[in-house]
């Protein structure tokens, strides 16, 4: 498949280019001190990512200890309720710790032994990155120092608890808004003072080069598996393939599976309150190019042109940007980027529960809700969602701020 002569068949091989490119997107800006220990990680991480040994134990990790492969299920009654489209999910809330985020801390985490350090240093906003860093220290034996937002941290108490339990370092970052991009802040802040012994494990893909690539990397295990599943249950394709996206991790792992494929790819950004600036985190379908946190990438800007103020009711979506990756297959046309609101994210995150007996995490109730409009206009066909976590950890948010409807 060829999208402006991108030749798919080798996109994975080809994307990013030796600077971490992605197109214009990507690249590593940040400062002189940090160039090395940047330089130090790529050189690991292409040396292990093709060692037997490495691939072998991250397999047996994720068979042992993670519980892959996680299933894709059938929504039944759903899909009966909105037409003829038939409508999957694949299940990354039943992989441990109840997210995706695992698939790439435990890669992050067994690079650091690797490379022989002895903490990891994280940010994390809905907690579900925090959670999976922490699991990842203790299963290693490593320090771990997670950075989170105070507002983060009222919201996703449960999170914060595990975290703390697990052994973890919970930071309380007030600046700003306190929320993720502040968290990312105070993370690099940290690492620039201790990368000698300790490695920054960026929780989606963005920041500088080579994080983008190596989350994508131990990511698209889902999209490799959900493909597998799906031609298995069904004998074909889906029609389309929807994700929600943030920073993109767990769109990106999802999409990799299937960019060559004749397969519509959606990712599904936060629209939050409204189309106003400071109202929503929908960089892709709001923003303009611009460099932060040590990559080039679309993100939303205030009138000085620096990161602005973003919402979403998923604490894991407020970024002002998006990895550098999204930014590329969005310029290319292979994804289409589209946005719900949180109202209509708060339904889907109840019709999937009461309808399925499935509690999602409010980030992937983004996807849900726009799988749901998108199955009233398909008509026929089938949609593969990625139902990247579940919903404890938003339980005692949502009750308080919506009730039980």
């Amino acid at each position: 498949m060829n999208f402006n002569n991108i030749n798919f068949d080798t996109y994975l091989k080809n994307y990013p280019d030796a600077n971490g490119y992605f197109g214009k997107y990507g690249g590593a800006y940040i400062a002189p001190e940090l160039k090395a220990a940047m330089d130090e990680i790529t050189t690991a991480y292409f040396t292990i990512c093709k060692s037997s040994k490495f691939i072998s134990e991250l397999r047996r990790i994720r068979r042992e200890f993670q519980g892959r492969p996680t299933p894709v299920s059938y929504l039944e009654r759903l899909s009966g309720s909105l037409g003829n489209v038939q409508l999957y999910v694949k299940r990354e809330d039943l992989n441990h710790t109840g997210a995706h985020k695992l698939n790439h801390c435990m890669g992050e985490a067994l690079l650091a032994k690797y490379m022989g350090k002895k903490k990891v240093i994280a940010e994390t906003g809905a907690g579900q990155h925090g959670v999976a860093l922490a699991t990842a220290a203790a299963y290693f034996g490593l320090e771990c120092d997670i950075y989170m937002g105070a507002v983060d941290i009222k919201k996703q108490a449960p999170n914060v608890a595990r975290m703390k339990i697990l052994g973890a370092n919970v930071i309380e970052v007030t600046d700003g808004l306190a929320t993720l991009k502040e968290a990312v802040d105070a993370a690099f802040t940290a690492y620039s003072k201790e990368y000698k012994d300790c490695i920054y494990c960026i929780g989606s893909v963005v920041g500088p080069h080579p994080f983008p690539m190596m989350v994508r990397d131990f990511q698209s295990v889902v999209g490799i598996e959900a493909r597998e599943q799906f031609m298995e249950m069904t004998g074909e394709l889906p029609d389309a393939v929807v994700a929600c996206v943030g920073g993109g991790s767990n769109a990106a792992g999802m999409f990799a599976g299937f960019l060559n494929d004749p397969v519509d790819i959606y990712g599904v950004e936060p629209l939050g309150r409204g189309p106003k600036l400071g109202d929503h985190a929908a960089s892709l379908q709001y923003g303009t190019e611009g460099v932060m946190h040590g990559f080039n990438s679309i993100m939303l800007k205030d009138e000085n042109g620096e990161p602005a103020p973003v919402y979403s009711v998923a604490s894991g979506l407020d970024y002002p940007s998006s990895g550098p990756e999204h930014a590329f297959l969005h310029e290319l046309g292979r994804v289409k980027y589209d946005v719900v609101d949180d109202e209509e994210t708060i339904n889907a995150f109840f019709t999937l529960s009461r309808m399925e007996g499935i509690i999602p995490a409010i980030e992937s109730s983004h996807a849900v809700a726009y799988a749901m409009k998108l199955a009233k206009k398909m008509g026929k066909g089938s949609i593969l969602i990625n139902l990247s976590g579940r919903g404890d950890k938003d339980m005692d948010y949502i009750i308080e701020n919506y009730g039980i409807r």
